[in-house]
């Protein structure tokens, strides 16, 4: 006989008459709620310690619009290395559809900072000064007269500000840096108005999210869960319900029952509130808060563990799971792909950018006994030392040389220089356009850039034909 299962026909955190139904999960403890918690910790960690933690004299991790520098863990890019941003989105997006396609919706459950700050920080909180879910729920329910209510939701209000507050300066230190950061707080606001309205705005913004907004964000703005039905299939890895073990449902006492009791531990716990017997939703995120509490149940009662559990929809109607399958390996020749041409294009990576531009006007000049191009050499120097740079023409002609600019250009530390470059051949050696090859290289050749150049000119046989004095 087939199962059934009702279908929910209201969104969880709506209630019948269209008002807002606030959320109060229960606790819960099992092991995927501790694993949780010490991923969750990791995280935590590096969101604060990554601006204080010093690679290379810069933040791990420091995006210094200002002055147009961006260090990501060593690695120093200027403004004309922001193309290889292109291969770290895309690989973190591949990333995401390799990890959904084998493991659904993990990161929102166990990474997302929405949920990470949600569960982790604010519900802490709350669970702390107003207790378990039952005394929440009362509190919502009592006047605001109550002084018990004035005093418990004052305080929350207070700390939930308060975090909200140091996660914004937190993360205003990823562009501005830690010491800097720490000097405009002792300011006048007025001094910096700017990062102060960022601030207030972005902790206003943090605490409407995580006091009132909360799951809401999963269920609304978030993408994620709308496309994942794109992203997965029935081999996926999921949070479900054995239906074929728990149903139909009864007291722990009657032999003619299923597995489940219909004790709805597994939605007092779930952060979103739906109820997982109903089968594979797009609200579930996937905290796994369901399979702990249900395994608590289970192992109250004496009974197996894994009523609801990870697994794939086939494999919860008894079907055997593939974890190969065509998604997974275009997903994963796609990550492959993104990866090595991220690692390649970040290998390559010099301490100076270097670009050459032709000079406005003319594109060349000729005198009486040369021909000229001239061009404009912009070079940054990405390191925090100043750099000796070497110049060479490579495959060049017979009498072009690079005159006008020193053999060797000591460039500063962090600094951004433009010198005027020209290429100088003699009227006599000259036997048309080339195209060659600047080479700037460090002290010891510890790296070398080269740049294309055209040394463009009239045609060499007309230019011996012309007798004419030439205009400089």
């Amino acid at each position: 006989m087939a199962l059934t299962l009702p279908n929910r026909d209201v969104v969880t955190t709506i209630n019948r008459d269209g008002s807002r139904h606030f959320l109060h999960p229960a606790d819960v403890r099992g092991r995927f709620t501790r694993a949780r918690k010490v991923v969750a910790a990791v995280i935590l960690a590096a969101y604060v310690l990554l601006p204080w933690i010093k690679i290379n004299g810069h933040p791990a991790v420091f995006l210094d619009v200002a002055e147009r520098r961006f260090y990501l863990v060593g690695l120093t890019l200027a403004p004309q290395d922001l193309w290889l941003m292109f291969f770290l989105i895309t690989g973190l997006g591949f990333t995401l559809f390799f990890v959904t396609a084998l493991l659904g919706r993990i990161w929102c459950g166990w990474a997302c900072p929405q949920t990470i700050f949600l569960e982790h920080l604010y519900r802490r909180v709350e669970r702390w000064l107003e207790g378990p879910a039952h005394h929440r729920q009362k509190l919502d329910a009592m006047s605001w007269a109550k002084p018990e209510k004035l005093r418990r939701r004052g305080a929350k209000i207070f700390i939930f500000v308060l975090l909200s507050a140091v996660i914004a300066h937190l993360f205003l230190a990823y562009f501005v840096s830690i010491p800097q950061l720490y000097g405009w707080m002792r300011d006048d606001p007025a001094q910096h108005g700017s990062a102060f309205l960022f601030v207030a705005a972005l902790t206003g913004l943090l605490y409407f999210n995580f006091a009132w907004f909360r799951e809401q964000f999963c269920l609304i703005l978030c993408p994620y869960g709308r496309f994942q039905s794109a992203l997965t299939d029935d081999d996926t890895l999921v949070i479900g319900y054995d239906a074929r073990r728990g149903e139909p449902r009864g007291k722990a006492t009657d032999p003619r029952a299923g597995a489940c009791v219909n004790c709805l531990r597994c939605v007092q716990v779930c952060p979103t509130g739906i109820d997982i017997r109903q089968g594979f939703q797009i609200e579930c995120i996937g905290c796994a808060g369901c399979i702990d509490a249900c395994n608590e149940v289970m192992d109250k009662l004496g009974r197996p563990r894994g009523l609801v559990r990870y697994d794939s929809l086939n494999g919860l109607s008894g079907k055997r799971r593939r974890v190969l399958r065509p998604r997974t390996y275009v997903y994963a020749a796609l990550l492959l792909a993104g990866a090595g041409a991220a690692l390649y294009s970040f290998s390559t990576l010099e301490p100076v950018n270097a670009a050459i531009v032709r000079m406005g006007g003319r594109p060349y000049f000729i005198t009486p006994d040369t021909v000229r191009n001239q061009f404009n050499l912009r070079l940054i120097n990405k390191h925090d030392a100043p750099l000796s740079l070497h110049f060479a023409l490579e495959g060049a002609p017979a009498g072009l040389q690079l005159v006008g600019t020193n053999d060797t250009v000591v460039l500063p530390a962090n600094e951004e220089t433009v010198l005027p470059v020209v290429l100088q051949q003699d009227r006599g050696a000259y036997t048309g356009p080339a195209s060659v090859t600047l080479r700037i290289a460090g002290a010891n050749q510890t790296f070398s850039v080269p740049l294309r150049v055209e040394f463009l000119g009239p045609n060499a046989k007309l230019l011996r034909a012309d007798t004419a004095t030439p205009t400089p």
